[in-house]
């Protein structure tokens, strides 16, 4: 049985977990559980699907209103629950209901101002994925980066724009839109189409409380636990006098590594394929770069790279 007062526990059965709130199936696919669980425990179930126990009963807990802590969650097991989640929206759930809109909207007769509410939907949709992209593809690799013990001092979870108020209230403001303002009848798919907003509308909050409440503070935490640790660490002076230690203590690790990359000749496209990054994030790196330091070209930043030791000259193309 569920304890109400505790929520979930690694010994339930996933079967009572369901039976207790059946709209946690989309949570159980998203950590990319089998069905066909039988009567097993969640704890066998998530260890027989390489799924971190406890992650998953704290998102469980907290998308069923029951107490949770972020204290021991594991990041790289919340980050593939994330990611499911974006393919879900992306993939499956909004084509559905642009799919279903313009069958109800076949039925009527079609007008500007339905034409106009498709293009209002199709706008929104270019706005979750850009900030679902943006999260998959800088925010995670970010936390990558803290997970392996690397710091960027240029950024902090804290920057993280989490406009998602913004998002539910766009997906609400259309749905309303079709309920009290388009005049049609024969409204079967229309209904239909606008039960499918409403249930993503309520999971795609449940999706943003997930990340509010878990992720950033999860990420926060690592961030502060590591520039303590970093903090406590003797630097090596070695023979660098103070002006250039400042300046190369100024530059992240990852900034240091694409000065390593420019220094070898690479474009921005080659450098974000080996750092796994965006290009867009390599662009935002060399603005920082050049501010930080005042070189502005290439072949300032490749001699730079020489004197500090961020590049054998063996390896460095010819300026």
């Amino acid at each position: 049985m569920i304890d109400k007062q505790c929520g979930y526990l690694p010994s339930n059965n996933m079967r009572e977990l369901i039976r207790d709130n059946a709209m946690l199936l989309p949570a159980i696919s998203r950590f990319n559980i089998a069905f066909g669980f039988g009567d097993n425990s969640i704890d066998k179930i998530c260890r027989d699907n390489g799924v971190d126990t406890d992650t998953f009963i704290c998102v469980c807990n907290l998308l069923s209103g029951y107490e949770h802590s972020y204290s021991r969650i594991s990041l790289p097991s919340l980050m593939g629950y994330l990611k499911h989640a974006h393919t879900y929206f992306l993939d499956i759930t909004l084509p559905k209901i642009r799919h279903h809109l313009i069958e109800a909207i076949n039925y009527s007769d079609t007008n500007e101002a339905a034409l106009l509410l498709i293009k209002f939907y199709d706008d929104y949709v270019v706005e979750v994925k850009r900030h679902m992209d943006y999260e998959n593809e800088v925010i995670f690799d970010y936390v990558s980066h803290l997970l392996n013990n690397e710091i960027d001092e240029d950024f902090a979870i804290e920057q993280f724009s989490v406009n998602h108020e913004s998002m539910t209230e766009k997906l609400k403001e259309i749905k309303d839109i079709f309920i009290y303002h388009y005049k049609q009848k024969d409204n079967a798919r229309l209904s239909a189409a606008l039960f499918d907003i409403i249930t993503c509308e309520r999971d795609m909050m449940a999706h943003f409380d997930v990340e509010n409440r878990l992720f950033i503070p999860a990420v926060r935490t690592l961030e502060n636990n590591l520039r303590t640790i970093l903090s406590s660490t003797p630097v090596d002076e070695g023979n660098l006098t103070d002006n250039e230690n400042d300046q190369l203590n100024s530059l992240s690790k990852r900034e240091r590594d694409i000065i390593r990359c420019i220094a070898q000749g690479k474009a921005n496209k080659e450098i974000a394929d080996e750092l796994c990054i965006s290009i867009y994030t390599v662009a935002t790196h060399r603005r920082n770069i050049c501010s930080k330091l005042g070189i502005h070209s290439p072949a300032g930043l490749t001699i730079f790279a020489i004197i500090n030791h961020l590049v054998d000259i063996n390896d460095v193309k010819p300026i």
